[in-house]
């Protein structure tokens, strides 16, 4: 397995062989010791999640301010998809830097997200299913979303917002500045010896 920095501190393009034959295809889609032995990041895995959505869906822009951090790694498991990462921590070198990747089950890629960064993605087939790892489990309470739409972001979505199917709770969500100034934004402090990002959450 190979893992590239997207650009955006904390995030990390993971590529793993796809070896397939006339049966279908197998693929080892994770590995947590060269996860951290790649990128120094601990993967303790609390949950894990797939949904599945119709050609046209965004679903995003999530983030988590759980104390523990909330880091994902992300894959697609069928149809196709582009991945959204955008750093929304606004003393970040990165801040609002947005990496875009196109996963599908055949090109190996997953994507590797770190805490206090926003994740989003647009599906480009029908039954387009999405498999979600989490450092820590869904604690409602500490789940936030910023609007996919923020023109201030100003993401490049294929479909446009009268097109996009979203949910009315994504579609609701406040924008990157109104977010900020309600003070629920997470923050980037600095990085641990071991390569560890330590994230001060404010709110």
């Amino acid at each position: 397995m190979n893992l590239t920095p997207l650009g955006i501190e904390g995030a990390w393009l993971a590529e793993s062989p796809v070896r397939s034959d006339d049966r279908g295809f197998f693929r080892e889609w994770f590995k947590a010791d060269e996860v951290y032995a790649k990128t120094g990041m601990d993967f303790p895995l609390q949950q894990a999640n797939i949904s599945q959505s119709q050609r046209g869906v965004i679903r995003g822009l999530h983030y988590s301010v759980a104390r523990a951090g909330q880091a994902k790694w992300v894959t697609c498991v069928s149809g196709s998809l582009t991945d959204v990462v955008v750093d929304i921590r606004p003393n970040s070198p990165t801040y609002k830097k947005i990496a875009y990747i196109n996963l599908t089950p055949m090109n190996g890629f997953s994507v590797l997200i770190g805490a206090g960064l926003s994740h989003g993605f647009e599906t480009l087939e029908d039954s387009t299913s999405i498999a979600y790892l989490l450092t820590s489990k869904y604690s409602p309470e500490f789940e936030y979303g910023i609007n996919p739409f923020d023109q201030d972001l100003s993401i490049n979505w294929r479909v446009s917002m009268k097109e996009a199917i979203v949910s009315r709770k994504d579609f609701e969500a406040p924008s990157l500045q109104a977010a900020q100034g309600r003070n629920l934004l997470p923050t980037f402090r600095s990085v641990a010896p071991n390569g560890n990002e330590f994230i001060n959450f404010k709110g």
